[in-house]
């Protein structure tokens, strides 16, 4: 008989434990050192990595932004252009990294990063502001990225003040005074601000360990906040929504049984549970064609499993045969509340300003369709948080938008689920992602 367990959650116990942070900011501001004293520090470095950059440096200081950098023209360049992953553990939590880029031409990558991250560490190089202003004025792509983790639903977002070992005066007055202007940011953003902490990513200060040149500061070291945020996660309970990424006809192997009835071979819908859970025998429904089925028993791997739900990998198999490709929907019957017209917040990442009228396609779970921006409500202004009145949505711009698509599609809520909720832009001239559509 084949291999059964009660849940679907072989393979993917550790992972699950697993915290998905994205490092944002401004160019330059510190995000790959950053990452490179973590990574250093946690000694999650192979020996051949750690002696070429000891040979690079030629008995300087390492360079550890060197770590996440690893396109050529990055290293050229002295910038981040491409989100970089990283993996690193301590004794409590394992950590999966994103190294986002800062350059205002790459916010799409940063975007791509933040979508699917738990965390988010914007950074505040405190030499590029004038920290005895008052209030501190920030940075635009500090605000912006702290916006757009916020409205891509990151669930906790911590501000690292980085560089104070640059700052000759008086350190702690110069923190204090970012930290009243980031905690003020962020209260009238509606940002849950997990910290801001002061770190040196070049000398490793309060990155690891406690910083013994800063004894003003007895707050919790930049790792110490992280290993204790919590992993952002899907409702559970309530009814099944399951996104079909693709569709196989596999063999049942020797000696195996299937309870599908389908003699030695079954179909199984694949894909990642947005909400609720399945197990077999739950009736469920198919978008768009509507048909329902009885699950006759649900795969996770090589499994059978009793069960899976949200944010699990599962293969669905069906008591009879339905069509249903990649893009189709399975669903509780009745759960679902297809729509061709919604208002979403859009984030706007192509040179091409956003216009109405204008066809593009759009990326709903798997499905591509048509659609229009028929209305233009407003434009957040990320300097006064303000919604100004809009004609059209340029390059990093964030607004309020109107969409019809050419065919229903069963949205939800973005701040519901994220993955019901979210839908990408595509230029159909230029096959560009244009921008990212979150639905209100």
């Amino acid at each position: 008989m084949s291999t059964q367990v009660n849940h679907c959650e072989a393979g993917e116990e550790l992972a699950h434990k697993a915290l998905r942070f994205l490092t944002a900011g401004s160019v330059d501001d510190g995000k790959s050192t950053l990452i490179g004293r973590l990574l250093f520090d946690s000694r999650a470095i192979l020996a051949d990595q750690l002696d070429a950059l000891e040979k690079r440096a030629a008995g300087a200081p390492i360079d550890l932004s060197l770590l996440t950098d690893g396109l050529e023209a990055e290293r050229e360049q002295g910038i981040t252009i491409d989100v970089a992953y990283r993996y690193f553990a301590t004794k409590s939590r394992k950590f999966i990294i994103a190294d986002a880029p800062g350059h205002e031409q790459y916010t799409r990558n940063m975007v791509t990063a933040a979508a699917g991250s738990d965390a988010a560490v914007v950074l505040v190089d405190i030499t590029k502001i004038d920290w005895k202003a008052s209030p501190v004025p920030l940075l635009a792509q500090t605000r912006r990225h702290s916006l757009l983790a916020h409205l891509l639903r990151v669930p906790s977002i911590v501000f690292a003040v980085n560089k104070l070992d640059a700052i000759e005066e008086d350190t702690e007055t110069a923190f204090n005074n970012v930290k009243a202007s980031l905690e003020a940011f962020a209260e009238q953003a509606g940002i849950v601000n997990k910290g801001v902490i002061p770190v040196s990513a070049l000398r490793g200060d309060n990155v690891t360990t406690p910083s013994a040149n800063w004894p003003w500061y007895q707050g919790p070291t930049l790792l110490q906040v992280l290993e204790q945020l919590p992993v952002a996660d899907e409702a559970h309970d309530g009814s099944l929504l399951h996104p079909v990424q693709y569709v196989t006809r596999d063999s049942v192997g020797e000696g195996e049984a299937s309870a599908s009835g389908t003699g030695h071979q079954y179909r199984a819908l694949w894909g990642r549970i947005a909400h609720g859970s399945v197990k077999a025998g739950d009736e469920v429904q198919i978008f768009p064609s509507g048909q329902t089925a009885i699950v006759a028993e649900v795969r996770h791997s090589a499994l059978v499993v009793d069960q899976c739900e949200a944010g699990q990998s599962a293969g669905i198999v069906l008591d009879r045969q339905v069509d249903v490709s990649r893009g189709d929907w399975v669903h509780t019957p009745g759960s679902i509340k297809p729509t061709d017209s919604f208002s979403a917040t859009l984030a706007w990442l192509d040179t091409e300003p956003a216009a109405i009228g204008r066809k593009y396609w759009v990326r709903h779970g798997n499905r591509w369709v048509q659609a229009r921006i028929t209305a233009i409500e407003s434009r957040l202004d990320i300097h006064s948080l303000e919604a100004t009145d809009a004609q059209e949505l340029a390059v990093n711009e964030i607004g309020r938008v109107t969409v019809q698509t050419q065919q229903p599609l069963p949205v939800e809520a973005y701040t519901a689920n994220r993955v019901g909720g979210a839908l990408i832009v595509v230029d159909p001239t230029t096959n560009r992602t244009s921008g990212a559509l979150l639905v209100k």
